[in-house]
Order: structure tokens, then C-alpha cells, then sequence
């Protein structure tokens, strides 16, 4: 595999029509790492893995690639590869030559393109399904096939479009060991657009989250979970509730949350959802304001002591714990 390479977008813009889809974002990808693009339909993120990749002209702006400029470079000439949503493999032909139709299209010749391709197969652990056509295999079994064809072209940079939506949420969630697996071995970047939050955390070094054509906040994933910079984010990423307080706006993690008497907290609410997960059980209540919240409970705590709805309980949490973001 190419040796990875730092990506960089330099005031990447994306406009259709008088649309401001990626709105002048800057952003720095180290050589090697596994970065998610996470955000909101319509927020902006597949145009900018489409710009990466090629498929979209950039309007302004400038991608580099090892420090050079691949903004204006036809796809075959930048160095990366897409993986489709779709898969979008070819059905007549078998799952080897699919995943050696790049190859062929560039004109190298037969035995050499097979045995790269074998090797790509060998790699996502597909060997034995070589000879089949894709109709003849699993959902699971066709994302393999199509990300041995992206890697067969020897990328510095994987382009992801997500790509494990199809797939039912038991698959899902072995997928993404392979793919960390897959990326940890090559040792080349990966860029994955979801908008998935537990599919971004448990996949990426690195999270960028995006609203409204920008960057709303970028970091390592434990950082941008426990540190939300912004209302949104703290939303976004999900086990957060947003308080606007006398003392300001604050983010604060649903299982930090106690539930008390009535008085005992530091606010009282009313219990209008109760919610059994499992592990946990998710206690929401409306509190001054109008405001929701929710309290992530241990059953076993939960159930030693139960709530109901329409009850008035009181609700606290650790000064440490109250995290401040701006709208």
C-alpha cells in the first residue's frame, strides 16, 4: 500500500447555484488517521468527501495532498479512493473482476491485475468468493468486495460515504472492527461520513462535526463527547442535555445527572418519560423553562428506588460536571 499522507482543505468551498453547501472550511488530517465527518443531512459533509474524491468541482479553495494541490485533478490522478454508499458493483461480472475493473481500465495486464486482486481479496477475507457474482452474496459480503476494489488502486486516502447504512445493526457493528481493523493495517487515512454518533465514536481518532456548511467542531472523539464546544454539538453527539441556567448555558452528561427529593437537587422537574435500556434506564423530566432532561440511571439504582410519570422529583449533579457551550 502508497504510504499515507496529510490531507489539508484550505478555505474549501462548495456552492450550487447561489447554495452554499461547504461554506470556506479549514481543516488539517494527520498522515494515517481515522477521521469521521459527522453531521446532519444537508450539512455539507458528502459534498466534501465528493470534492476529495473528485466527483464535485471545488468552487474555491484548495485540497492537499501530501502538500500538493489536488483540487483540479481528474479522480484517477489524486491518490484516493471512493467506497460508495451503494457498493455500486458491477453485476456481471465476478467478484475477483470487480475488483480488478480499476485495474484493467488503467491497462494493466490480466495476471498482474488478478493477483493484486486476489491479494485485495485475501486482505478483506474473500478468497472464497472469488469466482461468485454479487447477487450471490451478503450484504456484508459485498462491502467487502467493495472496499478490496478501492484498495486495489493503492490510495493514500480511503474515502468512505456511509458505508455501513445498509447493513442491518448487528452487521454494523462487526463491520466497524473490520474497517478499524482494515485501517489500523494499511496505515492510511480513512475519511467516513456519518451521521451516525455511536458509528463515529467507536470508528474515529479523529471527529469533525459539521452544521450548516461548517466545521462546528473538530477533535479527538473523547474530546469533542466530553467537551462540546457548542448547544449543537452537545446535542448532536447525543448523551448531553443543553440547560440554560441563571448562570448561563451548560452541557451536562445524562449519566452525571442524580435524582433526589424534591427540593434536595438543584432543580425540580416533572417525570414525563421513563424508558427500561437494558443496563440503564432513561429517566426524562420537563424542568423550569420548558426544558427537557434526562437522567441515565443504573437499572439496579433505578429499580431499588422507581419513578413515575407525572412524579416531581429533584434533579443535581457535581459542579465539575456542568460543562459551558455557546449557543
Amino acid at each position: 500500500m502508497t504510504p499515507s499522507a496529510d490531507l489539508e482543505f484550505v478555505s474549501l468551498t462548495k456552492r450550487y447555484g447561489q447554495t452554499v453547501a461547504v461554506d470556506a472550511i479549514a481543516h488539517h488530517f494527520k498522515a494515517g488517521t481515522y477521521a469521521c465527518l459527522l453531521g446532519p443531512s444537508g450539512c455539507g459533509k458528502s459534498s466534501t468527501l465528493r470534492m476529495i474524491a473528485g466527483h464535485e468541482d471545488v468552487s474555491d479553495g484548495a485540497i492537499l495532498l501530501g502538500g500538493r494541490d489536488i483540487s483540479h485533478l481528474p479522480p484517477a490522478k489524486r491518490g484516493t479512493a471512493m467506497m460508495f454508499q451503494s457498493y455500486a458493483l458491477f453485476p456481471h461480472l465476478t467478484v475477483r473482476d470487480n475488483v480488478a475493473f480499476s485495474l484493467k481500465m488503467a491497462g494493466t495486464d490480466k495476471t498482474a491485475r488478478l493477483k493484486r486482486a486476489d491479494e485485495m481479496l485475501e486482505l478483506v477475507e474473500m478468497t472464497r468468493y472469488a469466482d461468485r457474482k454479487p447477487d450471490q452474496l451478503s450484504g456484508g459480503q459485498q462491502q467487502r468486495v467493495a472496499l478490496a476494489r478501492a484498495l486495489i488502486t493503492r490510495p493514500q486516502v480511503l474515502l468512505l460515504d456511509e458505508p455501513l447504512s445498509a447493513l442491518d445493526p448487528f452487521l454494523r457493528i462487526r463491520m466497524r472492527a473490520e474497517l478499524k481493523r482494515l485501517q489500523r493495517d494499511l496505515g492510511i487515512s480513512f475519511i467516513h461520513v456519518t451521521h451516525g454518533q455511536d458509528e463515529a465514536l467507536a470508528l474515529a481518532d479523529e471527529i469533525i462535526v459539521m452544521n450548516d456548511a461548517r466545521i462546528e467542531q473538530a477533535g479527538p472523539a473523547r474530546e469533542v463527547f466530553n467537551a462540546p464546544r457548542t448547544a449543537f454539538v452537545a446535542r448532536f453527539m447525543g448523551g448531553h442535555n443543553v440547560l440554560t441556567l441563571p448562570q448561563g448555558q451548560f452541557a451536562l452528561r445524562s449519566d452525571v445527572m442524580k435524582v433526589t427529593a424534591p427540593d434536595e437537587g438543584r432543580i425540580d422537574g416533572r417525570v414525563t418519560g421513563i424508558e427500561y435500556q437494558g443496563a440503564h434506564v432513561a429517566l426524562t423530566a420537563v424542568v423550569a423553562g420548558d426544558q427537557e432532561v434526562t437522567a441515565l440511571l443504573p437499572d439496579a439504582a433505578f429499580f431499588a428506588d422507581p419513578h413515575d410519570l407525572g412524579e416531581v422529583i429533584g434533579l443535581g449533579w457535581d459542579d465539575a460536571a456542568a460543562h459551558p457551550v455557546t449557543a
